[in-house]
């Protein structure tokens, strides 16, 4: 039986960024992945937000994405363009970029991080106790974990062995997928509906196309009926001819048709005392608006002693966000259907998002940039993201998030040098002085004091804020990376 820390069940982006970071934290962990390669049967998710390539930009590899996609300055909000170029980022961007391409750089990354992917293979079950979890794979082949990670979707093997409930609101729209050949080019764009054509390919145009088809009837089965050959090529026939004035769209190709079926707010919780849970957002359960939610990040590290209450942390922080994701894909569902009632409601929203404050609030949300996990109240910055500020330092001029690639946690002292003393933490935390003389300035919020120091979580996130004294820096500390050392 090999052995690991971590068993991570599926590679797709959220098992791939997980397996990532943990490797740069020295954890020893393995992908078990069903598919043969990274290959996809589709597209699937159409983009990045920005705070997904911070992440990405965090961990120095932005580029590599930034490079393959195309970048918009707006995202869509029910079809309603929300510019986010003022925002204060350097990805102050949606970067338009297929799945099947960014799942293909993730993976080239993790492999760099010498991380293995046993594929062609999946957990059939686990068996767990107080030490650990017996993983079993199939093919025959056994693993032992201190720590199983479902990141195998919304019907997540993981997640119904340990018991964990996925409570929430019956779908009420389904939404047929699909990749087509067709004999004539379609109308391209958008549907008063919802959904639409597009190429594949962006930069070049021309087949296949990519077909989003808002479903007349209610359909709790993630296939359609008949399944992806018969059913689904008639489902898609009788919906493209519905949408084109042209007569005839026959196609002559297809991807295998899925479903996206738009489910209410949900819980994602880690059970007590297990050491299975699952991981990530269940995409294909709710409407993306065709990009990745910026989910693919991981949480922060520390020492084994305290690894069960940084574990505990997960539900409190991400659930408020998933449930906000959530509540905001009903919302753009219900704007997008076609009824007049609806529209009328659809443009008078259209018109309170052309107001800076409203877009900007909106649009910081859905991008990410405007996360806030509740850490206690006091300075702005607390619980936010770092903004990726250009710093002066002893080694010269040095951006926040080139600190941030070796996912170390990091105290900026931005006040006398040496002022902050965290030797007790010393082999666990990195601290430098810095200078910065330009504007403190976040998402939605808008300028904010300049702190004299602060802690910033391997996410990102600041973990605390200070002043002009040293008020909870050494809870702070032992909260997120353990006990001080002894003397």
């Amino acid at each position: 039986m090999t052995e690991h820390a971590v068993v991570i069940a599926g590679g797709g982006p959220t098992g791939l960024m997980l397996a990532g970071e943990l490797a740069l934290e020295g954890v020893d962990v393995v992908i078990v992945e069903r598919r043969p390669s990274q290959e996809l049967d589709g597209s699937r998710a159409g983009g990045l937000h920005s705070r997904t390539i911070e992440v990405l930009d965090q961990r120095g590899i932005a580029e590599r994405f930034v490079s393959e996609g195309q970048v918009h300055p707006s995202l869509s909000y029910a079809y309603i363009a929300l510019d986010i170029s003022d925002f204060p980022t350097r990805h102050n961007y949606l970067l338009a970029l297929w799945q099947s391409d960014f799942e293909r750089i993730l993976a080239g990354w993790v492999h760099e991080l010498g991380v293995p992917i046993l594929r062609a293979c999946e957990v059939v079950g686990f068996a767990q106790d107080d030490r650990g979890v017996d993983v079993e794979v199939s093919g025959d082949v056994a693993l032992r974990a201190e720590y199983l990670v479902g990141c195998d979707g919304g019907r997540s093997l993981v997640r119904k062995v340990a018991g964990i409930d996925f409570p929430g609101l019956d779908p009420s729209t389904s939404w047929m997928i699909a990749e087509v050949e067709m004999a004539e080019e379609p109308e391209i764009g958008v549907r008063r509906e919802g959904g639409g054509i597009g190429p594949v390919n962006r930069v070049e145009g021309g087949g296949p196309f990519g077909v989003v088809l808002k479903e007349k009837r209610l359909d709790h089965t993630s296939e359609p009926p008949g399944g992806p050959q018969r059913g689904a090529r008639r489902r898609l026939r009788d919906g493209l001819r519905g949408a084109q004035p042209e007569p005839d769209l026959s196609f002559h190709r297809h991807e295998p048709a899925g479903r996206l079926l738009p489910r209410g707010p949900c819980a994602a919780r880690r059970g007590r005392r297990t050491r299975a849970s699952p991981a990530g957002r269940p995409g294909p359960q709710h409407r993306r608006a065709g990009c990745r939610e910026p989910g693919m990040e991981a949480r922060p590290g520390g020492q084994e002693d305290v690894t069960e209450s940084l574990l505990d942390t997960y539900h409190a922080e991400r659930h408020p966000v998933g449930a906000r994701v959530l509540r905001n894909t009903m919302a753009q569902v219900a704007l997008s259907s076609p009824d007049d009632r609806h529209q009328a409601l659809r443009d008078t929203m259209a018109e309170l998002l052309s107001m800076d404050e409203p877009r900007r609030r909106l649009a910081a949300e859905m991008s990410g940039l405007g996360i806030h996990y509740d850490l206690g109240a006091g300075h702005a910055l607390l619980g936010r993201r770092m903004p990726d500020l250009d710093l002066v330092t002893a080694d010269g001029p040095l951006r926040v998030f080139t600190l941030l690639h070796d996912a170390r946690p990091l105290l900026l002292n931005f006040g006398e040098p040496g002022g902050v003393d965290i030797t007790p933490w010393a082999d666990r935390i990195r601290s430098i002085d810095v200078k910065y003389a330009g504007m403190w300035e976040l998402p939605a919020i808008g300028a904010v004091p300049a702190p004299t120091a602060v802690v910033i979580r391997p996410d990102g996130y600041v973990a605390w804020v200070g002043d002009r004294t040293q008020r909870g820096l050494a809870d702070a500390l032992t909260t997120w990376f353990g006990p001080p050392a002894a003397a």
